[in-house]
This record gives C-alpha cells, structure tokens and sequence, in this order.
C-alpha cells in the first residue's frame, strides 16, 4: 500500500507540473482565459455527459431493483445468480452508472467545441438552396443535435439494457416453458424506455434528412437527385414510422399486448431498409444512371454556386488572353517594372548561400527555404528574400555540449538577413541590404536578437540582475579588442523562476534537475519554451487553421513572424469536400496532419509573434467571417480589431499561400460554371508538377511571390500559380498552358486598412494552345544544343549545376518564362552561385549572364526592358575618378585570359588538394568556377561576333579559336 501511494502520488505531481506549467505559461502571454475557457468547456461537457449517463442510468436500476416481484420464483440457476450479486447488488446500483457516467465524460469533453459553438453561433446569411435554412444551422447547430442525440439514444439503450438485465434476473421477466411473463412494472419500464429510444431514433432519423446537404456521398457534396428525391422522403418516412412504432410501445406498456409493437419494430426494419436503402439505390441505379448528366445538372449548379462561394473563389475575375508567341523588339516596354523586379534569387536553393556569407559561426544557422518579402527603397518596393539568423546548438562542439551552454550561453539566434531578389552582384552572389553581426544595413532593427523562432532550443533560461556580468552570447565580435559580445535578456518572455515551485514543476517538466540545482537560475530568470511561432498561435488560437509557411520581417523596429490563421468549416451546404492536407502539398510543402475535410475557409486571423520576446497578437482580419465571429463571442477580449495594425506591419502582410493553394485546387475544376461542361470535365485543369524536382518526387508546382503587372492592371506584390490540362488516368497530358491565376498580395501602407486591391484574384484563360506550360519549357531548355553546351561546361570540374525556380510572366502580350541557373562546387565549403539566366518566350531560348542580355536576345537586342538597377553590380568594375582609360580588349583576348584564369585556378586547387589545405582548395575552387562562367559567356559572344561579321560579309580573319581547358577533379 505504501508503494501504491507512492506512485500515485507521483502521478499526481507530475500532472500538477504540467497544469501549473501551462498555467504559468498562459498567464506569462496574457492568454490566461484561453486556457480558463478550455478548461471550462472541457469540465462542463465531462459533467454534463456524467451526470447525463449516470443519474438516468442509476434512476433505471433503482427502480427496476425497487419494482422487482418480491416472490417471484425463480430457477436454480438465477438463484445461484442472485446469491453472488446481492453482496455486490449496492455497490453495483453505484459503480455500474459512475463507470458509465466517466466513459460518457470522456468521450463527449474533448467535443466541447461543438457546445460552445452552438450557443454562440453567428447566422452567414446564406441559405441552402434545398430546405432554405441558414448555412450557420448546418455549421454550428446540426452538429450539436445530432451529437445531443447520439447521446441521449445512447443513455437510452443503456438504461433499457440495464432495466431489462435488472428485472430478468430478479424476477420481473421469466420464461416458464413457451410463455414469457412480464411483470407490470417491469413492463410500463421497459415500454417507456423502448418508446424513448425510437422517438430518439425518429428524430435522429430526421436530423439525417438535413445532413445530406453537406454529407459527400457521391461525385459531388450535397443532396443530389437521387437524395432529393428518394432518400430524403425515405428518411422522412423512415422516422415518422420510428414515432409510430414508439407510440405502440407506450400502448403496450399500459395493455400488456406485445404483439402490435413488435409486428411494428419488424415493419420498421423492412420500411428502413426498403425506403431507407432499397429504393434509393434502384433510383440511381436504373433512373440516374442512364441519364446522369441531366437529372444531376440542378444539383451541379447547387454544388458550383455554394463550392465557389465558401473557398472565396467566387468573384475572382476572369480574363480571356491571346497569347502571342512571337517575340519582337521592345514588345515589354510597357511591363518594364515587371520585368526589373523578376526575383532571380530562389529561396529554396540560395540557403547555403546565405550560410556561407552571413552564418558567421556554426552556432546559427538559417532554414533550408527562405523567405520572400518586399521592402521600400528609394521610394520604391523591392522583392526581398530574408531569413532570420538563428542559434543552432547542433553546431556546438563535442566539447561544447553542456546543460550550461545549452540552456545559458547559446539561448537566441540574431539578426535578419535581407538580400534584393533581383539584384544579384557580377560574382552571382546576393546583394545584401541587411546583414552583418551587429546587424546593418537599410533596415532599420532596433532589437535584432532572436530568442523565438522555427528553429529555436527546446528552452532556455534567461534574465539576470543588472549588475551581473551577462552570459547570453550575441555575437563573435565586441568591442575594445573583446572577442565576443553578451547580452542578458531584458524583456517578459516566459513564465519566471522566482521561487522553488516554479523551478521544481520546470524541472520536472523537462526532466532537469539542473534548473533547480543551478546556482545560474535566481530570482531574475525566465524560461522561455514553445518559442516557434506557429505553436504560439496555435495554443492561443485553438480554433484556427495555422499556416505552414510563417515569415520573418521588420516591423517598428522589431523582427516578428507574421502568421496567417484559417477559420474553417466541413459542414457547408452543398460545397466540396477536399482534403487540406493534400491541396497545399507541393514540392515545398508536406502534406501536414492539422486538418482533414474542409469545404468553407477564411483566411480570418493575422497572427504576430515578436522575435524577441514572443508576445503575440491576433488581428481580426475578415471581419465579417460567422466562424470567426461566432469563436469571438467563445473567447473574447484575445482578438484585437484590424484597426490596430500599424502602417509597417499592413506594408508587409501579403496573402497567405496555403490559402491560394486551396483555391487554386478548386479553381482548377471550379472555373467551369457550366453544369454540363462541369460534368464531362472536358475543361478541367490542374496545377503543374515541378520542372525542377526529380520526376520519382515531382509534386505540384508551389506558387511565387512576384511584383507583377497583369494584363490590364499596374504593378503590384502578388502571388501565382498557373494550369494544365488534366491528367488522364495514365498520366499523361499535353503539358501546354490553359490559365494563370494570381491573388493581389499588396494589404497597402495605411494602419488599421486594407487596400481596394488586396485579395483580387485574377485568371487568365490561355485562349490559344500552343504557349508551352513548364514541364515543356523546362525540357526545352535542357535540350537545347546550345544551352546543353554550356552546361556540359558549367558543369566541368565536378562542379554541380541547380535550376532554380521557373517563374512565368504574362508580360508583353504574352507568357515569359525565366529560370536563373547556379553552379556550384564540391568543395565542403561550397555554396550555389548564380551564373546563368534561361529566359524563354514562345520558341526562343537564351542562356546568357544576366538577365537584360536574356531578354535582348530573345527580344532581337531591345526587349524594351530595364531588367536591372545600377545598384545591381555595385562592384561593376567601375574605375576610380581620375584613372587613366585602359584600351579595351577584343573577345578573344578577354576569353584568351579567362582560359589562363582558369588554369592557374586548377594547377592552385591541385596543389592545395595535395598539401590537404581544404580552405586554399576551396578558394581555389571559387576562382575556378569563376574563371569558367568566363570562359562559356565570351565563347559564346565570341561565337555570336563571328557570325555576325561572316553574315555582314566581312572579309577579316577571325582569331584562332582557343581550346578550352578540362579541368580534372
């Protein structure tokens, strides 16, 4: 016994550390009443089912105990029954409805949810075409009723089971010989029971007549012909017979007569299976299915109407383009702004680039996908690619890997790191606008530590007294000769340790007993854990739809995650059924585990974690969205109004990607409206696998942030995606482009306000068939004999050479695609760099350097186009003032020593391999790799001169071509 008390015990203080614990980390946020509402409605729905299953059920023993015949005689067997039961019979009339009582708790706490939604519920104002109720009723209140009455069925039977065992084995119901006796009392019980629970049945039955509006029984979600016409009038057949049956059971109950309510409980099952299920099926087998297409079409057009107003997609604005394929001089002069701001920087491939250049030490480290944003400059938007530079203790030493280190030195990553994506400089690295420990640079990070992040430690301890000498490491540099600069953290971001409870439940918690032990942990400490910025929203916002993609940007001064947060709902009447998990998969995204069916979403929340301290805030963004309104009423005071979003922070939301995702993968049947060409799917499309994934892992084609001007509109920040024809069952498909689809992401610069165009989504549909979709420019590019060349020769020296992202652009009257292409070495300490630009519009290809030559040369050498900024190379090779003008060399003479460069750079790298000098070897590699980008642009420049001075018919000799050299590994 001691022990046993021992070990619960234990238990129970384990469990109070982790109820303390999230009630120390709740209050720390300010989201107390978040927790305090959970808790609430979890108790509340555990002891309504309780008491619900527990009370009834106790009553019904009572009673049926209290009304057995007090000489009744039984059999040997029953007597020998009841001689083990009578010692247990009052523990029993207890413990069987208790017992009960806490499975029915537990099973119905977790869904207190549906309870709070149903009495605060929010109408939507739109009303289902079949029984004209409002489609809040099948979203907040269907679901109670008929969670309310699963239940009460269920207490029901367990109460007539119960009172039928009860009476049987005391003698209320005996069998002697073929005659079976039931005493009165035991009947009236047993009649009144088996009415409640067909009335219970009867009105569930009719609950399921409402249920088909949202239920994807078939093609489409929603009551179709076959439920409208055979099922629904079965079910409402179906339960009035159920309430008819009941009634016998009453009239049984005072007569006596069993045999009227059992004849009825027979008729019952054959009218439920006949009307319920028979005549249903022979309705769609033998009158629907003959003639589908058109006895199906009202109830298509149901399904299109309410599928495109529940995923938001329907006023997006369709647009017919014609697009050209012929490329000419100047054709994108009037989409120059467009065309400057092409992000050539791939955030998912330039991840090692910024480790190279801005990691600084091993300790911090950035994701392997950055982030794109935009940033104004010089009175104009610049596309952005930026990550935050945060701590990573992977990198630490063997040495290094201590409680101390972990928990106290190495607590917060720093700094943000901004490169211009469409500037890269001559040697194809970023060109960085902010960078740098300390931070530097245009943007202005008046707090640049990183404590909560993606990737940020398990916990930390953080906070000191003022005159203690700091621990935190910021940085490998300081001042005065120091080498590295601490820091003692300064704000309020985690539940403090200020008392032995607190550090006791903490270190329980995390199984530490340092945390107690440490003589580091004082009166002043912190802890700071579950720092990544989604689960932050997450805790805060239970009822929210997170967002897989949360970026960093600069807001006041302040580094915060913007983090976007769906409402959303699987009980719309009438539209589709997706899963969500599989609409935002892509080659960027799994597929997640937060959410299965949905048919209506908002993207209702913006949601901000601040960097530095975690403080998080919640923005109500569609204001007028029932789900959202209807959680606010459930947890008032945590959402604050979209009026308090300041002028930076509206500057830098941009709409969400997973949403677009989904939209996209309805838009891609749902465009059709047309209820006979929505059937046939003769126009169906989908989104296009990945050109630059492998093809055993080619999943759909993430969409891009861009600035972009679309047909007929002005340059805005936005977000695209386009379309193919859709697959046939083999896979197989003309990979040629039918629609581009893009959502203005630009909320504007104005606090509390969102601009007019935020949100607009605009589809093009490619009225001709011959622009090529990405898979085919992608293997035009590869095959092209001329850029196949190249890369053979970007690619000696064991260098590897990356495709990036192919954006398309709806620029000059037609579609352009642009690929940037980056080399990179195998050295340990190599990183991609870019060196090459596809471009592609219609039938021509170019391969060149930089863009602006791309363009000019599929555009005849004006493609009307400024694709850079003289900030772009800002080490351009630009003389001092004053130098001398050195005479400028031929084509051949500069490929002559880019060849020589090269061949230095090898015999260098060669030599450093074999005195095992990686860091001269990786130099090397660098020079190397440089000196052949060289070597490829002028051989093809060189190319081009010759050609054109053999077609304008020029006698001069061309200089003798220069073999170039193969590097060996």
């Amino acid at each position: 016994m001691t022990i046993i008390a021992v070990i619960v015990l234990a238990m129970v203080f384990f469990w109070f550390a982790n109820f303390y614990a999230d009630i120390l980390w709740f209050d720390q946020l300010g989201f107390l009443s978040v927790l305090v509402t959970q808790w609430v409605g979890f108790a509340s729905m555990f002891a309504a089912a309780f008491v619900g299953m527990a009370l009834p059920l106790a009553i019904a023993l009572q009673i049926a105990y209290r009304s057995r015949p007090v000489y009744a005689k039984l059999n040997a067997q029953l007597d020998r029954y009841q001689q083990v039961i009578e010692p247990l019979r009052r523990l029993m009339m207890f413990g069987v409805p208790v017992i009960a009582g806490v499975f029915a708790g537990l099973s119905a706490a977790p869904r207190w949810p549906i309870a709070m939604q149903f009495f605060h519920a929010q109408p939507v104002g739109q009303a289902d075409p079949e029984f004209g109720m409002d489609a809040g009723f099948y979203m907040f209140q269907l679901p109670f009723w008929q969670a309310l009455v699963g239940f009460v069925s269920a207490v029901s039977l367990m109460c007539l089971i119960a009172t039928v065992l009860t009476q049987y084995l005391y003698g209320g119901i005996r069998i002697t010989g073929r005659e079976l006796v039931i005493a009165r009392p035991a009947r009236i019980s047993i009649g009144a029971l088996a009415a409640l629970y067909l009335v219970v049945q009867a009105v569930s039955v009719w609950l399921d007549r409402y249920a088909l509006v949202s239920q994807h029984s078939g093609k489409w979600t929603g009551a179709l012909y076959t439920d409208t016409h055979a099922a629904i009038p079965g079910l409402t057949i179906v339960s009035g017979a159920a309430a008819i049956v009941a009634v016998l059971f009453i009239i049984a109950a005072i007569a006596g007569r069993w045999r009227l309510p059992l004849v009825g409980s027979a008729l019952l099952v054959v009218v439920a299976l006949v009307v319920g299920a028979g005549y249903p099926g022979l309705v769609q087998a033998f009158q629907v299915g003959p003639s589908e297409q058109q006895l199906e079409a009202p109830y298509i057009e149901r399904n299109i109407a309410a599928t495109r107003t529940a995923y938001g997609i329907d006023n997006v604005e369709e647009v017919s383009y014609s697009a050209t394929t012929k490329a000419s001089a100047g054709q994108l002069r009037e989409d120059a702004e467009t065309t400057t701001n092409i992000r050539l920087l791939d955030p998912s491939v330039i991840e090692q680039t910024f480790a190279q250049n801005e990691q600084e030490r091993a300790y911090y480290g950035f994701p392997n996908t950055l982030d794109v944003d935009r940033y104004e400059k010089d009175g104009k938007t610049k596309d952005a690619v930026v990550a935050v530079r945060e701590v990573n203790q992977a990198g630490l030493g063997g040495d290094a890997q201590s409680w101390v280190n972990q928990a106290l030195v190495y607590t917060h990553g720093y700094g943000l790191v901004a490169a211009y994506g469409n500037q890269p400089s001559n040697e194809g690295t970023p060109v960085y606008f902010a960078n740098g420990m300390p931070q530097q640079g245009d943007i202005k990070v008046d707090e640049p530590r990183v404590y909560f992040g993606e990737s940020s430690p398990l916990y930390s301890i953080v906070g000191a007294p003022e005159d203690t000498t700091p621990v935190e490491l910021d940085y490998a540099a300081g001042q005065d000769g120091a080498s590295q600069t601490y820091n003692t953290f300064k704000g309020d971001g985690g539940p403090k340790l200020d008392n032995l409870l607190n550090r006791l439940v903490y270190a329980l918690k995390f199984q530490s007993e340092q945390i107690v032990l440490s003589e580091n942990v004082n009166d002043y400490s912190q802890i700071l854990y579950d720092r990544d910025p989604t689960k932050r929203v997450q805790e805060v916002a239970p009822y929210l739809t997170i967002d897989s993609d949360p970026y960093p940007t600069v807001v006041d001064g302040q580094i915060v995650w913007v983090v976007d947060g769906y409402t959303t709902s699987n009980a719309y009447p009438y539209s589709q059924q997706r899963s969500f998990n599989d609409m935002i998969a892509d080659t960027k995204t799994q597929a997640g585990a937060q959410l299965d069916s949905l048919n209506y979403i908002r993207n209702s929340v913006k949601a901000t974690v601040n960097a530095y301290d975690g403080s998080v805030h919640l923005y109500a963004w569609d204001e007028n969205d029932p789900v959202l309104k209807t959680w606010q009423q459930i947890f008032p005071g945590t959402i604050e109004p979209m009026s308090n979003m300041s002028a930076e922070l509206m500057s830098h939301v941009r709409y969400p990607s997973d949403l677009f995702k989904v939209q996209r993968q309805m838009l891609a049947t749902y465009h059709v409206t047309d209820p006979n060409v929505f059937y046939s799917q003769l126009n169906a499309w989908q989104t296009p696998a990945d050109p630059t994934a492998p093809a055993d892992k080619a999943k759909a084609q993430p969409p891009y942030y861009l600035t972009m001007q679309m047909p007929g509109g002005k340059p805005d920040y936005s977000i695209y995606s386009t379309f193919i024809p859709l697959q046939n069952p083999n896979g197989e498909s003309r990979n040629v482009l039918t629609g581009y689809l893009s959502a203005n992401s630009n909320a504007g610069s104005e606090a509390g306000k969102v601009s007019d165009g935020y949100g607009k989504l605009t589809l093009l549909r490619i009225d001709n068939a011959d622009v090529p979709g990405p898979g085919q420019v992608q293997n035009a590019f590869t095959s092209d004999p001329a850029v196949s060349s190249e890369l053979n020769l970007l690619k000696q020296g064991n260098t590897q050479v990356i495709h990036g992202n192919l954006l398309t652009l709806p620029v000059g009257d037609g579609l352009l695609y642009v690929q940037p292409v980056y080399v990179k070495s195998t050295g340990e300490t190599s990183y991609p760099i870019l060196r090459r630009v596809l471009v592609s519009f219609g039938d021509k290809i170019a391969f060149k350097p930089t863009l602006e030559e791309a363009l000019n040369e599929v555009f005849g050498g004006d493609s009307g186009a400024d694709a850079g900024d003289a900030e772009t190379s800002p080490d351009a090779g630009q003389g001092k003032p004053g130098d001398p003008a050195k005479p400028e060399q031929s084509t051949a003479e500069k490929l002559s020593q880019a060849i020589a460069d090269a061949t230095t750079a090898l015999d260098e790298r060669t030599k450093a391999y074999q005195a095992n000098d990686l860091v001269a070897a990786a130099e090397a590699d660098k020079k190397l790799t440089e000196a052949l980008g060289k070597v490829s642009s002028l051989n093809s420049q060189l190319i081009a001169e010759q050609g054109s001075a053999g077609d304008a018919g020029s006698t001069a000799t061309p200089p003798a071509e220069t073999p170039a050299p193969t590097p060996t590994p």
